[in-house]
């Protein structure tokens, strides 16, 4: 496995020196002090990689950028009660500052924007008293995808210290790490951490759970430990892949990539024209001097002068040009690329203050457009399976109490995540322009019914077509079994009403009459 991938260290590599330089160790091993970015003239690639990176943990995990739901049911208030409850749990625990969460997520967003994957593992630290985040290097894992195309067995290399490893694996690490305690502390051990399925792993032992996580020895050919998992520890999301790789690519910098050597390419002529232009190199006569110019901003070559001549006759500078118009041009419009290969244009929701409700909609559905290929898989496979992880640990190491404290209408269900995004932001603002656009509807077709002409249009089915054309939902519609239902009962009632007003007003005639006839007679007998 770490074999077939050696050509794509090359690729990453290659990636990476042109746009996360300090990252740029998967074929070389770099000294400490050296410089990461000296081979570079423009940092401006290197910028729009470093201002996605942060756009991912700016936008989607902003303040409790997570809440927790049983799908489609509904759950009663026990049950939202209970839901909130451990949301807050867990973002406590996740949060916490020995976890190094925010650290892990921070490498790995950069990794994700620049190499299209991250490798972050969710542990229980050794004290089991903690959650532990920690991002690994591209370089040193390994995985391979089941017959579905999950990702079912992963490995990594791993070179902790002697010191390390005795207190991590106590007496289960080999003889020769407790013999170089004594002489080197310090000295590096190869070893290999592998998660398999433990159907695979056929050793004699029975394992009660889907995954087998193993630490061996390489340097002495030894298993320090063996245990049950119940995922496979690593949160591998994977940005774009193609078939027949498990390996993904950043979208952003492959099509950035050309562009970032152009650019780098471009900057450097453009430097050294206008250090020509200020301090011109110079040419002379091949018959005084020799004909191997120096070339370079400011070069001369020099040579004796042995002929009897004047030396402003033999030398004078090359022709300026102080003006680069031309390659300042194609600078910006690379430029331009790079920052729309890295979805920089898409990343904040445009500006609806004055617009109609149709012009809202068209909007936020363009916006949508353009930030779901950055968003979408983000969602599910990254923030989704760090809180799923996170979650399933807690719950088995008891953080949410007793399972018997869950309320019974969440027992057996499927706990999911819902996340804070600028995404659903935008659907929740494309609801509203389409609730407003139906409201427009409606309030047109009340008064197309009282025009003199309403009699030769169907209004009911006009406004179904309507109000499906616009994008609504379809659950927003009534069958139209349903629809003729209401409209019976709507009329029983106005009938109905309408012989309630008809008897009050006979009881009221019966009234005036009986009142009428009683003051002739007071009248008569006053007479």
């Amino acid at each position: 496995m770490f074999g077939k991938k050696t050509t794509l260290l090359s690729l990453w590599q290659e990636t990476a020196e042109n746009f996360y330089p300090e990252r740029a160790d998967f074929t070389i091993c770099r000294s400490l002090g050296a410089e990461f970015a000296d081979h570079l003239m423009t940092s401006y690639p290197t910028l729009a990689r470093r201002e996605l990176g942060d756009a991912f943990s700016t936008m989607l995990r902003r303040g409790k950028w997570f809440t927790l739901s049983v799908g489609e049911n509904s759950p009663n208030q026990s049950a939202k009660v209970w839901l909130e409850w451990a949301r807050d749990i867990q973002y406590r625990a996740m949060y916490d500052k020995r976890t190094q969460f925010v650290k892990a997520t921070k490498q790995g967003d950069h990794d994700y924007a620049a190499f299209g994957q991250c490798a972050i593992s969710v542990e229980l630290n050794r004290n089991a008293d903690g959650l532990l985040y920690r991002c690994w290097h591209l370089r040193d894992l390994a995985w391979c995808e089941n017959a579905e195309g999950a990702i079912d067995t992963i490995h990594r290399k791993w070179e902790p210290t002697a010191r390390d490893l005795k207190h991590l694996f106590g007496n289960n690490v080999a003889q020769k790490v407790n013999g170089a305690l004594e002489k080197d502390p310090y000295q590096k051990i190869k070893c290999r951490h592998i998660v398999v399925p433990s159907e695979y792993y056929q050793t004699g032992k029975k394992f009660n759970a889907p995954f087998v996580s193993i630490y061996i020895d390489v340097d002495n050919q030894h298993v320090m430990e063996e245990t049950p998992s119940f995922d496979k520890i690593y949160c591998l999301p994977r940005w774009q892949t193609v078939s027949g790789s498990q390996y993904a690519y950043s979208p952003a910098t492959i099509v950035a990539l050309p562009d970032a050597r152009l650019i780098q390419s471009i900057t450097r002529v453009l430097l050294e024209a206008g250090e020509k232009s200020v301090d011109p190199p110079m040419v002379a006569n091949r018959e005084v001097f020799r004909d191997d110019f120096n070339l370079m901003a400011g070069g001369i070559t020099w040579a004796d002068i042995e002929l009897d001549t004047d030396i402003r006759n033999v030398i004078a500078e090359f022709g300026k040009s102080t003006s680069l118009p031309t390659g300042i041009n194609i600078r910006d419009d690379v430029r331009s690329m790079i920052h729309q290969a890295f979805y920089l244009n898409s990343l904040t929701l445009p500006d609806t203050s004055g617009m109609t409700a149709y012009e809202v909609s068209q909007r936020v559905q363009e916006y949508i457009r353009q930030a779901t290929p950055l968003f979408s898989p983000m969602e599910p496979e990254y923030n989704g399976d760090l809180c799923d992880m996170t979650f399933n640990k807690l719950m088995r190491a008891g953080a949410f109490g007793s399972v018997y404290d869950i309320p019974e209408s969440l027992q057996g269900e499927d706990v999911q995540f819902t996340f804070e995004s600028p995404l659903q932001t935008a659907l929740g603002q494309e609801k509203q322009g389409q609730a407003q656009a139906v409201a427009q509807i409606l309030l047109g077709a009340a008064q197309l019914e009282q025009a003199p002409g309403a009699v030769n249009v169907d209004v009911n089915g006009m406004i179904r077509d309507a109000i499906s054309g616009s994008g609504a939902p379809a659950k927003w519609l009534r069958s139209e079994d349903e629809v003729a239902q209401i409209q019976q009962q709507n009329q029983a009632m106005q009938q109905q009403a309408a012989e309630v007003a008809q008897l009050q007003q006979g009881a009221q005639t019966v009234s005036d009459v009986a009142n009428a006839a009683q003051s002739v007679q007071s009248l008569a007998g006053a007479a």
